[in-house]
């Protein structure tokens, strides 16, 4: 059947259809990256790259927050959710397990690392980029979080996966 709209599409090609959008997001944000790596070098690259993450964490959990109707402040359940739905959710392999007042998020592969293996390149140092990522996504999502990272390039301390991250979600001090 040939569809004229995206309007048209039946919910396996609209499942389909966001697959392929969020592998086409990560190329453009992979050959973004590797024009500046090749022309400045990867210190001016990583740093470039985090301030985009900085500023764009934070607009993708707000949208996220709206379109999935999560209060603020809505505690770990809201953050398991959002990240369920981040644009790369659908390429990236990740498993979230909760314990009390901790979500621990374990990326089991990284379609970026991976393309970057698959070129013969070095592994992308994403530890700083991670860090400003999901500490400002996790604030957005509930300003009660702390976030650190347990193990991401070049910091591996888990080779069973790309990167792991631990959210604490704190108690609010009354003013």
């Amino acid at each position: 059947m040939e569809y004229e709209t995206i309007a048209d599409l039946p919910r396996e090609k609209l499942i389909e259809l966001t697959t392929e959008y969020a592998k086409s997001w990560l190329a453009m944000d992979g050959v973004w990256f590797q024009a500046v790596e090749n022309k400045r070098g990867m210190d001016e690259a990583v740093e470039m790259d985090v301030e985009a993450w900085k500023r764009f964490s934070v607009i993708e959990a707000k949208r996220l927050k709206a379109f999935l109707g999560l209060e603020d402040n809505s505690g770990i359940e809201g953050l398991k959710k959002a990240l369920r739905f981040r644009i790369y959710s659908p390429i990236n392999e990740e498993e979230i397990k909760v314990s009390g007042n901790v979500l621990t998020l374990r990326v089991l592969s990284c379609r970026a690392q991976d393309a970057r293996k698959r070129k013969g390149m070095d592994p992308h140092p994403c530890k700083p980029v991670g860090l400003a990522e999901y500490s400002g996504f996790s604030k957005t999502i509930d300003s009660r979080f702390s976030m650190e990272c347990l193990s991401c390039y070049p910091d591996i301390t888990d080779p069973a996966c790309a990167c792991v991250w631990r959210f604490t979600l704190e108690e609010m001090v009354p003013e």
